[in-house]
């Protein structure tokens, strides 16, 4: 599972990836510095791993994880290959979710691509791109049922009725994700088809030092406007992050933290929107050689997990020995938690909850 930060040219893409990641990708003052899509490693912060690590004194740790990826800025005529759109919109395709970075701050020594600073235009700027690919994406695939319907198969017959309202959405400038459709109907026909704005987003609004804690009107704009398709917004100052991550030591970056009025970088809380955009959550193994979060869609049943583990795990499943971490707070052992009667012992159809505490019982 991925997510893809996207956005008009020189926003910050780079500069949050960076943060993100830790890795370098080139960052400049000018558009379209990025050209092949940077890949990273995400660690998912989560306090419950500091507690049990504190708890259990494991010889190692080993957080979770997800992969973002830094894609090119998009410009208008994007859907018609300008400014290399095509391979841009592709990069974006191959993604399960969508980070949308905005530019909300005034600086006029920051070059903007279109001169004049308004997120909602830059907003609108890429979705216009995104709904006419998908617009030509659902034209293709109409054409290809038509014959079908017309003979009068029943399937291809309620598949081109779908396929028109989304047309007639995308043309009225609407995102397929926010059109109303039945689960059924989606997924049979809409989830193959991999439609960019189908796709779960976050908008990011990037904001100057002055705005990290109350954020200002240009976030307010995007909010409201997001609010009409359900989408999460938040803000954070990509320079402030980049200055955050370049300090040494854990200590300093909290002082930083607290001088600025946060409780926590933002990146660290785009990083947890994210896991959530994904569907994800995590449950975690204890004992003393290691203390290990891993990664879940939700709804993951029991041997779903155990085969994130290892494939034999989930052949050989015999049973779950599930407690929570509340619990595991509270009592702070194996031994406690037992005795207070709060471990469980579920078979494979049980679904596993964000923060069990599970040990699975294998034969193979």
């Amino acid at each position: 599972m991925k997510a893809g930060i996207i956005g008009l040219p020189n926003v910050g893409k780079s500069t949050l990836f960076n943060c993100l990641s830790n890795t370098k990708a080139q960052s400049a003052n000018f558009p379209f510095c990025t050209i092949e899509p940077n890949l990273g490693k995400i660690t998912v912060p989560d306090e419950r791993l500091n507690f049990l690590k504190k708890l259990i004194d494991p010889k190692k740790v080993t957080p979770t994880s997800i992969e973002i990826v830094d894609i090119a800025g998009l410009v208008k005529g994007a859907n018609k290959g300008e400014g290399l759109g095509n391979k841009f919109l592709g990069n974006i395709r191959e993604t399960d979710a969508i980070i949308h970075v905005i530019r909300c701050f005034d600086d006029n020594e920051i070059i903007h691509v279109d001169g004049s600073i308004d997120p909602l235009r830059d907003k609108e700027t890429i979705e216009l791109e995104l709904q006419l690919k998908d617009l030509e994406s659902v034209s293709k695939k109409l054409s290809k049922i038509e014959r079908a319907s017309n003979s009068g198969d029943k399937d291809a017959q309620r598949e081109y009725n779908v396929l028109n309202k989304i047309i007639d959405n995308l043309n009225k400038s609407r995102n397929v994700r926010s059109i109303e459709l039945s689960e059924e109907d989606r997924l049979s026909f809409i989830k193959p088809l991999q439609l960019l704005t189908d796709k779960p987003i976050l908008y990011v609004c990037n904001v100057s030092e002055n705005d990290v804690v109350s954020g200002n009107d240009y976030v307010q704009m995007i909010q409201k406007s997001a609010l009409q398709e359900g989408a999460e917004v938040i803000f954070l100052g990509v320079k402030i992050e980049a200055d955050i991550n370049d300090l040494e030591t854990y200590e300093e970056r909290q002082l930083f933290i607290e001088d600025l009025g946060l409780n926590e970088p933002g990146s660290a809380r785009l990083i947890k929107s994210v896991y959530k955009l994904l569907s994800l959550h995590t449950f975690f193994t204890v004992g003393e050689n290691e203390v290990r979060a891993w990664t879940i869609p939700t709804n993951s049943n029991a041997q779903e997990a155990a085969g994130v583990i290892h494939t034999d795990f989930a052949k050989g499943f015999i049973r779950a020995e599930v407690f929570s971490y509340s619990d595991y707070r509270k009592y702070k052992s194996d031994a406690k938690v037992k005795e207070a009667g709060k471990m469980r012992v579920e078979g494979k159809d049980y679904v596993v909850k964000d923060g069990d505490i599970v040990y699975f019982r294998f034969n193979v």
